[in-house]
Order: structure tokens, then C-alpha cells, then sequence
């Protein structure tokens, strides 16, 4: 069994161009995606998965490996399938990094691999953090304002998902329960073959109502055991425009670097 995490990297984004070269506080963020992955010690190889030769120059020129992968790649689970198709064993664990996640722990990437190396019959993993309560009124607020960003989580008592949603689940009718509200982080786990058979897989009902890739799993039996993790005292961030890439520079000037 192979741990490879493998980050997909497309060059055209509509709403930020070139975006994966993006400086980030004088490091390219695949670059500083490509580090974090690296760190993590139950990661065997970090992947760049790209469809422009611009990324592959530069990851190799930082002394990554890069693969070019097709245009057509609908998202990056399929970009993610394209790179590892080609020499992924049945049992190998694929870890799908958002390349536009640079500050994410290595820690918690390694959350979500030590998980599938420790049970070979798990299909797949995602972390999760417990939301204290002044982020959960901050995530609160945002979502009162119609904003669709942040995602939650909730579970069986195996830890395997019942249900992800933009919505915050569960709805806190009796807050004196006690009851805690879980975010989920956006990066995966998969067992190549369990990853193969999602990719052939139609998208669903709930996952085009969500927006939420990983509903298709869960709509089709295929199980999604949830890791839960902390960011230590870390902020995480993740880039979709200029400002944002700004604030992840800010963040790394006033904590320090990970890695």
C-alpha cells in the first residue's frame, strides 16, 4: 500500500488566471500546497496534477514531481483519477489536496492517510474539526448573510458520515444538549478503487443541490469515515482571488510557517 497525495492545479481558472503560481509570501501556493503534503509523515509521494506545462516547469523547478493531465477533467476528483490511473494499485490511498488550500497543516493531511493505513478496508476519509463556540457564531453570521462558504458535517457513532450540507447540521433546537457542530475540511482520502468507481459514477441529487462532490458518495453506499483533527492554533485559508492570497501572506507573517 502507496500513500500518494496529489494536488490538482488547473491553470485557467475563470475567476483567478493562473492561480496555482499565484506568489504567496514568496512562495508559489502549489508550491507551498506541494510542502504541506510533503510534511505529512504517512504521505510516500506528493503529485502535482496540472493541465498546463506552466505548473509542471515550475513544480519541477522547485523539485516536485508534475504530471499533465486532460483538459476535459470536469473537477479534481476526475483530475485527481486522471494522474493516478496510470500506476495506482486497488489498495493504494489517494489523497485529493486542494491546491488552493495553502496553510492546511500537514498534521491534518496526515490525519486523513494514517486513517486509511490503519484500516485497509476503509474507502475513504475526510478530517473535521469541532467548531468552539466563537467560530460557530462567526460561521452563524456569515450564513445569515446568504454567504456559501464552510461546509458541516454529522455522523454515526463509527464516525462514518451521515450527511455533509452549506446549511450548519445539525439544527440546534436544544443547545443546552450539548450537542457540537463539526466543519469538515476539504480534503479526501480515497482507496484508488473506491476512488474509481466514484469517477464513474453520474452526479446525484443531493450533490448538485449542495454543490457537494462528496454527497455522491454517500448517495451510492460508498463510505466516508470522518477523522477528526485540530488546527492547532493555526488559521486556515484558502485562496479564490488576489485579497485572499493577501490575507494567506498576512496569516503566514503573523503565525510563522508551517513547514
Amino acid at each position: 500500500m502507496t500513500v500518494i497525495a496529489i494536488i490538482p492545479a488547473r491553470f485557467g481558472s475563470t475567476r483567478f488566471p493562473g492561480k496555482p503560481l499565484h506568489d504567496i509570501a514568496g512562495v508559489a501556493m502549489v508550491e507551498r500546497v506541494r510542502r504541506l503534503a510533503a510534511a505529512a509523515p504517512s504521505v510516500d509521494r506528493v503529485l502535482v496534477a496540472t493541465d498546463d506545462d506552466r505548473i509542471v516547469r515550475a513544480v519541477e523547478a522547485a523539485g516536485g514531481e508534475a504530471v499533465m493531465t486532460p483538459t476535459e477533467c470536469r473537477n479534481g476528483t476526475e483530475r485527481v483519477h486522471a494522474a493516478a490511473k496510470g500506476f495506482a494499485r486497488p489498495d493504494d490511498v489517494i489523497l485529493n489536496l486542494q491546491g488552493d488550500a495553502p496553510l492546511t497543516p500537514p498534521w491534518v493531511i496526515d490525519a486523513a492517510a494514517a486513517a486509511m493505513t490503519a484500516e485497509p478496508g476503509l474507502a475513504m476519509a475526510t478530517p473535521a474539526v469541532k467548531l468552539e463556540p466563537d467560530a460557530y457564531e462567526k460561521m452563524s453570521a456569515a450564513k445569515a448573510t446568504g454567504e456559501v462558504g464552510g461546509t458541516t458535517v454529522v455522523f454515526d457513532r463509527k464516525m462514518n458520515a451521515l450527511y455533509f450540507s452549506k446549511t450548519i447540521i445539525p439544527f440546534q433546537r436544544h443547545p443546552e444538549a450539548g450537542t457540537a457542530t463539526y466543519k469538515h475540511i476539504g480534503l479526501y482520502a480515497y482507496r484508488f478503487s473506491a476512488l474509481e468507481s466514484l469517477v464513474a459514477l453520474e452526479p446525484t441529487p443531493l450533490e448538485m443541490a449542495e454543490s457537494l462532490e462528496q454527497l455522491r458518495a454517500l448517495e451510492n453506499g460508498i463510505p466516508i469515515r470522518i477523522v477528526l483533527t485540530e488546527y492547532r492554533g493555526r488559521t486556515p485559508w484558502s485562496v479564490d482571488s488576489p485579497r485572499d492570497a493577501e490575507i494567506a501572506a498576512q496569516i503566514i507573517e503573523r503565525e510563522g510557517e508551517i513547514v
